[in-house]
Parts: structure tokens; sequence; C-alpha cells
């Protein structure tokens, strides 16, 4: 399995989303990345799954998911040598 990024130290605390990721410390509000997450309680918070490949993050209680390139504002373009029929 490929590792998009290395997803470590996932935190919440005061509406504040806080990682490291592939080294590098991230802050977001939740407010501003997940209305959902934000408004939800402070246990439902803190259950969460980082995916394996570091793709993202999963709250299952809620079924809210944040993608860690949408955190760090990578932007994917569309591949240009795939040809439709």
């Amino acid at each position: 399995m490929k590792k998009h990024h290395r997803v470590e130290n996932v935190q919440i605390e005061k509406g504040i989303l806080t990682l490291v990721v592939d080294g590098k410390r991230v802050q977001r509000e939740l407010k501003d990345i997940s209305p959902l997450l934000a408004k939800a309680k402070e246990d439902v918070q803190k259950e969460f799954e980082v995916s394996p490949s570091g793709y993202g993050i999963h709250w299952p209680l809620i079924d809210e998911d944040i993608s860690i390139d949408g955190l760090l504002g990578i932007a994917h373009q569309p591949h240009s040598n795939i040809k439709s029929a």
C-alpha cells in the first residue's frame, strides 16, 4: 500500500484540530473544515481513525471524513493520459 502521508499526534482541543503530517505541525479550526465535527460532543470528536495509508481521518460515530490533502490545500489535476470512450 502506498503511503500518502505520515499522520501523527492527532488532537482536538477547544475547536482546533492539531496534527503532525509528514513531520510538519498543522492546525485548523474545526468550524472551517467540518461544521458537523465542530458541533459534535468532545467524546465523539476523540473517536477517530487515521487511514493506514495516511490519506485521511474518519470519525465513525458521525460518519465524517477529512482528507489530509484537503487540509494541506493540495489540489490534484485530472490525469491527462486517460482517454474517454
